[in-house]
């Protein structure tokens, strides 16, 4: 069955392989970028380690909040002055400052955290919990409160009460990364919180004619460049009272509105 990269890789697109003689060239360059990634992300959390104890809960959840994006910004930066990763997120400005919303978004590529998470310095993100407890993955994510998987009692009640206080949440119903084009079958958790928090959903598309970490691209892998995404405010919805039905009318909203060609 082919995957979301394979069907991607098909579409027409203005991206090109690089020439033959810059291929190494490039391919180390796109390697040094997720190595600055790597290490930004490892040093904030040599740091926030030892400010775990130290800081109240309210002023960690700042700082981690607000450090996680500005690292997620810089590293966009870096990567838009290479010309190799080309990400238009400003959309995003006008939500920055809103409080109890839940953000949801198709879930094209691994770094789908990353462009979202870079220009909404409120939002938590939902983890694993296996990474929120790694002695060197997981301080900077306990420090910003993000929400660890591990029961679904315990999400939604984290979750709820974040949104309560005037967090944001980002989410990607898919649970993984998009496997078949559209989207993948929606998870019902992401209505079920906001009902229970009684916010609203924010729709956001990401829009990509670019397989590179994709669901089965590997990292060593060098696609045509540059690699370009683009990001999309979609609908509002209400606070869902039937969870079932808010999560078949997203999900279809956000099949219908995606676009399978380059973001424009």
């Amino acid at each position: 069955m082919a995957t979301r990269a394979d069907e991607v890789r098909a579409a027409v697109s203005p991206s090109r392989p690089a020439p033959l003689l810059l291929r190494p060239l490039a391919w180390l360059a796109l390697q040094l970028q997720l190595l600055l990634l790597g290490l930004m992300s490892l040093a904030w959390n040599l740091v926030a380690l030892p400010l775990l104890p130290l800081l109240p809960r309210a002023a960690g959840l700042r700082l981690g909040r607000a450090a996680i994006a500005y690292g997620y910004r810089a590293f966009w930066r870096v990567a838009a002055a290479s010309g190799m990763l080309r990400l238009d997120a400003a959309v995003l400005d006008a939500l920055r400052d809103e409080r109890g919303l839940v953000i949801v978004s198709n879930h094209p590529s691994l770094l789908d955290a990353l462009m979202l998470v870079a220009r909404l310095p409120r939002a938590a993100c939902i983890m694993k919990a296996s990474l929120m407890r790694n002695p060197l993955l997981g301080p900077g994510a306990r420090l910003a409160r993000y929400i660890p998987n591990d029961s679904l009692y315990g999400m939604v009640h984290r979750a709820v009460a974040d949104l309560r206080a005037g967090g944001q949440l980002v989410m990607f119903p898919e649970a993984t990364r998009t496997t078949r084009v559209p989207v993948n079958r929606f998870h019902a958790s992401f209505a079920l919180i906001a009902r229970r928090a009684q916010v609203p959903i924010q729709v956001v598309f990401i829009d990509t004619e670019s397989p590179y970490l994709a669901k089965g691209w590997p990292l060593w892998r060098l696609p045509p460049l540059p690699i370009r995404f683009a990001v999309r405010l979609g609908r509002r919805f209400e606070p869902p009272q039937d969870i079932d039905a808010a999560r078949d009318e997203i999900e279809a909203y956000v099949a219908a509105g995606l676009r399978q060609g380059p973001p424009r």
